[in-house]
C-alpha cells in the first residue's frame, strides 16, 4: 500500500508543476537586456558547439578543497581547459571542512567569486532575499545545453521544485538522466556463507542477519557505522529514512508530503519517523548496532571493521574500494566485503535519490561584467554538454584515457582513480585534477556516471533501476517574509529532532516519551511551520496550477 500511494504522489506533483522553463527567461526585461555584457560570447552557440571565448577572459570561481585531492595550479585541467575555452578560472580556495560557512560569510559580505558550485538546495534560499545571487532561470536561453538536457531527459518536474515565490529559481543544479544511488550498507559475506545465511533483501532481513552475527560472535557489535559528522547517524539516518517514507540525517528536510493527505506534515513528529527510530532502538537494545556508530569517526569505524569487531559497516562505491577492502586485506586476507542493494522497507522498492544534483550560484556582480554572456555559456559547456563533462571526468584523451573503435573510454594503465588501476603511478585526481567534485562527478547522461563503475558496482546500479524512482514533492516558495519568519523556527526545531533522535535510539529517553517530545516539537511552532509551508503549497498550486 505505501509505495502505491507514493505513485500517486507523483502524479499530483507532476500535476501541479506546468511552469515551463522559458516564462521567465522570455518575460524577464533583465534578461533581455544583454547588449553590454556579450564581449567574449559566442555569437552563434547551440547544443553540440564546442564552447570558445572570442577573446581571453577569466572568471573566478568559488574552490572547494577537497583533502584527498589538495588544489594545484599546475594541474592539466587548468592549462587544456584554457586551451579548449580561451577561459581561465580564477579559484577561491575554501577548505571542504568550512566550506559552506566560507561560502556564507563571503556572499554576505559582497565577495563572493562570480561563480558559486557545490551548492545543495535548499542552501541557496538564504541568499535569495537579498538580491545577493542571481535569478538564473532567467537566463536559460544563454543555456542551450541545460534547457536541451531538461526537455530530454524529461526534468522539468524537478527543476520546478526550486522555484521561489517570485516563479524563479536561483540555482543551477547538477543533472541526471537517471537517479544514482550510491549510499548503501558494506557486508561480510564470508561471514554470510559461515551462517548459511543470505544478503538481505530488506531492513527486517537484516535485523535476523545481524541477529545470527550477534549469536555466533557474542563479543562483538556486528554493525559499526561510519559518518556520524556533521549530523549524528546523518549517512544511516538518510539511506534507513528514505525506506520508510520520511527524511532524516544528511537528508532532514522539516516538511514532509503526505499523498494521502494532500497535505505536508511535519517530518520529525510524523509516524514515519517514529518508526524509523524504533527499529534502530531496538537494534542498539539487541545489541546488533554498536551505540558509538552516532559519534564515532570514520577511522574507529574502519578499525573496528578491519579487526573483526563489526561485519557491517555504511558504504559508497569509492569507500568500498579505497578504504575498507584495503583495511581488511591487511588483516583478514580470506574476508570478502561487498556492497549490497539498499534494503527495503516500508516505503516499497524505491530508488531514494533524486535526478538533480548540487549545482551553481551565480553572484550578483557577475551581472554587471561585460563577461556576463561569455560566463553563462562557459558554465553551459563545461558543466552540461556531453564533451564538457567528459573532459571534466576523463581529462585528455592520449593522456589520461583512450578510446576504443566504439567510443568507450578506458583510463591509460598508468592513471589511477577509485582503484581501477591500482598499481599506477599517477592518479588522475590529485595529479590531473580531473574528476573533481567541483567540476566533475555529478550529473550527466546515465553512460558517462557509470563510467568508472566496476562490473561490481554496474550489477548493484541495475538493482536500483528496477525501483520506482522517489517522488517529486510539490513545492512550497516560502515569500521574502515568510521565509524570515521560518528562519527563525528551523534552527531549535532541528536541534530538537536531532538530539531526540540519538536519545530515542540510544534508549537515553524511552519510545514511551513519543508523544511528550511530539508536544515539545509544537511548543517549538512545529505546525505553525507546516502550517506556513501548506499555505505557500497552496498559493503555488493556485498560481500555477
Amino acid at each position: 500500500m505505501v509505495h502505491r500511494t507514493w505513485r500517486r504522489a507523483a502524479m499530483v506533483a507532476a500535476g501541479l508543476l506546468t511552469l515551463s522553463l522559458a516564462a521567465c527567461s522570455e518575460d524577464s526585461p533583465e534578461a533581455k537586456d544583454l547588449a553590454g555584457n556579450r564581449a567574449g560570447a559566442m555569437a552563434d552557440y547551440g547544443v553540440g558547439d564546442q564552447f570558445k571565448a572570442t577573446a581571453p577572459v577569466s572568471f573566478s570561481v568559488l574552490y572547494n578543497n577537497h583533502p584527498n585531492y589538495p588544489l594545484k595550479k599546475e594541474w592539466l585541467f587548468w592549462s587544456e581547459l584554457t586551451k579548449r575555452t580561451n577561459v581561465t578560472l580564477e579559484p577561491v580556495a575554501v577548505p571542504l571542512s568550512d566550506y559552506e560557512q566560507k561560502r556564507s560569510l563571503l556572499i554576505g559580505a559582497g565577495d563572493a567569486p562570480m561563480i558559486i558550485p557545490k551548492t545543495y538546495h535548499p542552501q541557496e534560499n538564504a541568499f535569495v532575499s537579498s538580491g545577493a545571487i542571481l535569478p538564473v532561470s532567467d537566463y536559460l536561453d544563454l543555456m542551450p545545453h541545460f534547457k536541451d538536457r531538461v526537455a530530454t531527459w524529461n526534468l522539468q518536474p524537478e527543476i520546478d521544485s526550486l522555484r521561489q515565490a517570485d516563479g524563479k529559481f536561483y540555482l543551477l543544479p547538477g543533472l541526471r538522466e537517471k537517479p544514482v544511488q550510491d549510499y548503501s550498507l558494506a557486508v561480510r559475506a564470508d561471514i554470510l556463507d559461515q551462517l548459511g545465511l543470505s544478503v538481505p533483501k530488506t531492513w527486517d532481513e537484516l535485523h535476523g542477519v545481524l541477529k545470527a552475527m550477534k549469536t555466533r560472535y557474542p563479543d562483538t557489535y556486528p554493525f559499526s557505522d561510519r559518518w556520524s559528522k556533521p549530523t549524528p547517524g546523518g549517512a544511516l539516518l538518510n539511506i534507513l529514512g528514505s525506506s520508510y517514507g520520511t527524511q532524516a540525517g544528511w537528508n532532514y528536510q522539516h516538511a514532509t508530503w503526505d499523498p494521502a493527505a494532500k497535505r505536508f506534515a511535519y517530518t520529525g513528529g510524523s509516524e514515519q519517523y517514529k518508526q524509523m527510530i524504533e527499529y534502530l532502538h531496538k537494534l542498539v537494545a539487541e545489541g546488533l548496532l554498536d551505540p558509538e556508530s552516532f559519534t564515532q569517526s570514520d577511522e574507529a569505524a574502519r578499525q573496528k571493521l578491519a579487526n573483526g569487531k563489526s561485519f557491517v559497516i555504511g558504504a559508497n562505491a569509492q569507500t568500498l574500494v579505497n578504504d575498507n577492502r584495503p583495511d581488511l586485506a591487511k588483516t583478514q586476507p580470506n574476508a570478502r566485503l561487498v556492497k549490497i542493494p539498499l534494503p527495503v522497507g516500508p516505503a516499497g522498492e524505491i530508488n531514494p535519490e533524486t535526478r538533480l544534483e548540487n549545482g551553481i550560484m551565480i553572484s550578483k556582480k557577475a551581472r554587471e561584467s561585460e563577461h556576463f554572456v561569455a560566463m553563462m555559456q562557459f558554465i553551459d559547456w563545461l558543466w552540461y554538454s556531453d564533451a564538457g563533462q567528459e573532459f571534466a571526468r576523463w581529462g585528455v584523451e592520449g593522456t589520461t584515457y583512450t578510446k576504443d573503435a566504439a567510443g568507450k573510454p578506458t583510463l591509460a594503465p598508468d592513471v589511477n582513480v577509485v582503484g581501477l588501476n591500482p598499481k599506477a603511478t599517477k592518479h588522475l585526481q590529485k595529479d590531473f585534477g580531473f574528476y573533481n567534485g567541483v567540476f566533475a562527478a555529478y550529473g550527466g547522461s546515465t553512460d558517462l556516471m557509470r563510467s568508472f563503475f566496476s562490473p561490481e558496482e554496474q550489477e548493484f546500479q541495475k538493482v536500483m533501476d528496477a525501483r520506482q524512482p522517489k517522488p517529486v514533492a510539490p513545492p512550497y516558495p516560502f515569500t521574502d517574509e515568510e521565509r524570515e519568519q521560518a528562519s527563525l523556527w528551523e534552527t531549535p526545531l532541528k536541534d530538537h529532532v536531532t538530539q531526540n533522535t540519538l536519545k530515542f535510539i540510544l534508549g537515553q529517553r524511552p519510545l514511551t516519551e513519543w508523544d511528550a517530545y511530539v508536544s515539545e516539537l509544537r511548543a517549538k511552532n512545529a505546525d505553525q511551520y507546516i502550517d506556513l509551508v501548506n499555505k505557500a503549497h497552496d498559493r503555488f498550486q493556485k498560481e500555477n496550477g
